[in-house]
């Protein structure tokens, strides 16, 4: 195939004496032999996004490498001394089991060094929610994970945190991307300051450790009756899961030895995501065996869960991030609600998640704050609201946080909270799953599916953005034969009313996202992913139900309404 001028020129500066010998032969045996991957590659620009960059490893523009994150991190540090020059500026490091990790982790120290800031940066590989949580805990003014979360094995990433403990939000986010984009990778000073790296370990896990059984344990019964499979799908929650659930007094926990290795090529999985069952697989399989209460597995960062329960026939079925959500929601509820609400306390969601989190928030007479996809925003409340006490809250993607601790998504504690909720549960003769179809009675009976559809490369970045315009442009005017009576788009702000022409500004920052509502409550939703080359569509409908035990017969009349309405706008995939 014959590719663009520009392209070749582009590939061409990345022989230059600047670069290192490895990435000059890599860029040369592209340019001689797989154009194509050569455009790939040099097309554009990876972005620094609103919270990091998350990419396919290799040379190039637009993969994730030594210069790409370089770059990323010597803009970083100009804004960093710009923004606190009266200051020591700080900095915590962490990375998760992907391969290259450990060495894109010390070239970020280093960059960092180069420029006279102190770095922290873990020994070893560490979670997620440890790196939120040793930002605010070292004093830090920021904090870097290198983690490609659930990603496919080829990605890797950098997301960067902020003094509070949450990932970067406005205007920290576009100030940061203006310093890097003010940039040539010739201005990236790689020669390292060993003087200002500080490797920890030990003082901070132990801080951590304490404070997430301090957070997610609630002195229930039983504890000692309940089984337990947990996996950690060859990531970093195995440095922290197994150990939390001892000191709050879970003995009779299975791992499962053949993914308790940390392997950024996840041999045993096709895919390291909690949210496919197919990850969860020897996990059940051997949950099965032992007739386990439940199973717990998370992805190679550890933010996020999965969590599988025996349902009414005594299978193990895994429930999807929702369902999660609202049960933990529920238990922490009850549990601040028996010690006396104060009248300052949310809980929060996300505009894709289900709509049964507010119905529970009104039940309990406490405030439910919604906000845009991912938990950055999330943090953000917290800090936005000082004066108010955060409960919990999540989405539909798989995560959770309890308090404000950790300020992201937080497998460790959350599968804690799991443990507890089952053995409560049990103790008292329910069991996990029952008490969630008690919720279906209580707030609503909700469904919710996602359909992902997966276009890579440039053309696939053309057809996501032609699928978004196509729906704004002719938007459904119904969903399964009920009139849409709301069109939210995030993007301009403003939420309209199809049948008046009516809008109302939405209050909440811009976002390419479209929602649809119609008249029976059902609700879909679309918006690309920020993370990977997929569009994703969010379908829920609701019915009610006056017992348990009309759970099943009403979750495949609902399920049928999901298929009936994906049908209808050809989104199956």
């Amino acid at each position: 195939m014959s590719i663009d001028n520009s392209i070749t020129e582009r590939a061409q500066k990345w022989l230059s004496e600047f670069f290192d010998p490895e990435t000059k032969e890599e860029i040369r045996e592209l340019l001689q032999r797989n154009p194509e991957e050569l455009q790939d590659r040099f097309y554009k620009t990876l972005e620094f996004g609103t919270g990091g960059m998350r990419g396919i490893m290799g040379a190039g523009t637009n993969r994730i490498n030594k210069y790409t994150l370089g770059k990323s991190t010597q803009g970083l540090s100009n804004y960093l001394k710009s923004t606190f020059g009266g200051e020591e500026v700080k900095v915590v490091i962490a990375y998760d089991c992907r391969h290259n990790s450990q060495s894109l982790a010390r070239t970020v120290a280093e960059v960092f060094s180069a420029n006279d800031i102190e770095v922290y940066l873990f020994s070893e590989l560490r979670t997620t929610p440890e790196l939120s949580f040793a930002v605010r805990y070292l004093g830090c003014h920021a904090g870097v994970v290198l983690t490609a979360s659930h990603n496919p094995p080829e990605y890797n990433g950098y997301k960067v945190y902020w003094q509070d403990g949450g990932q970067i939000v406005p205007p920290e986010d576009r100030e940061i991307i203006a310093a890097i984009d003010r940039l040539d990778y010739e201005d990236i000073r790689f020669q390292a300051r060993p003087e200002r790296i500080k490797e920890i370990d030990r003082e901070v896990d132990e801080a951590f450790l304490n404070a997430c059984v301090k957070n997610g344990s609630f002195g229930v019964p039983g504890k000692e009756n309940l089984s337990v499979v947990f996996t950690s799908l060859h990531g970093t929650s195995v440095t922290a899961i197994p150990e939390v659930l001892r000191r709050a007094g879970y003995q009779n926990v299975t791992q499962i030895a053949e993914q308790a290795v940390p392997d950024g090529d996840f041999p045993t999985v096709a895919s390291p995501n909690p949210e496919e069952p197919e990850a969860l697989k020897l996990a059940l399989a051997r949950g099965a065996e032992i007739d386990a209460d439940i199973v717990i597995g998370t992805d190679p960062d550890s933010d996020r869960l999965g969590v599988a329960v025996k349902n009414e026939a005594g299978v193990l079925e895994l429930l999807n991030g929702n369902q999660t959500m609202v049960l933990m929601t529920r238990f922490l509820l009850d549990q601040h609600r028996e010690k006396g609400f104060q009248g300052n306390e949310f809980i929060a969601t996300t505009i894709v998640s289900t709509p049964m989190m507010q119905s529970m928030a009104d039940a309990f007479g406490v405030e439910c704050k919604t906000s845009l996809t991912g938990f950055k925003w999330i943090a953000k409340m917290i800090r936005d609201f000082p004066g108010q006490y955060f409960i919990g809250g999540g989405e539909e993607s798989f995560g959770y946080m309890v308090g404000d601790f950790v300020r992201d998504k937080d497998a460790v504690t959350a599968s804690l909270l799991a443990c507890e909720i089952a053995a409560w549960a049990k103790a008292r003769g329910s069991s996990f799953y029952r008490e969630l179809l008690q919720c279906y009675v209580a707030y609503g009976c909700y469904r919710e599916r996602l359909v992902s559809l997966t276009k890579k490369g440039m053309d696939g970045a053309t057809q996501i953005g032609n699928m978004m315009k196509e729906f704004r442009e002719n938007p459904p005017r119904t969903l399964d034969g009920s009139a849409v009576i709301r069109i939210d788009d995030y993007q301009n702000g403003t939420s309209k009313d199809p049948a008046t022409g009516t809008e109302t500004k939405i209050d909440l920052p811009n976002s390419n996202v479209l929602i649809y509502t119609t008249a029976d409550g059902t609700r879909l939703a679309a918006r690309p992913s920020g993370t990977e080359p997929k569009i994703k569509f969010y379908v829920s409908v609701c019915s009610s139900i006056s017992s348990t035990k009309d759970y099943e017969g009403e979750k495949q009349g609902l399920e049928s309404k999901i298929d009936r309405v994906l049908e209808d706008l050809k989104l199956e995939e």
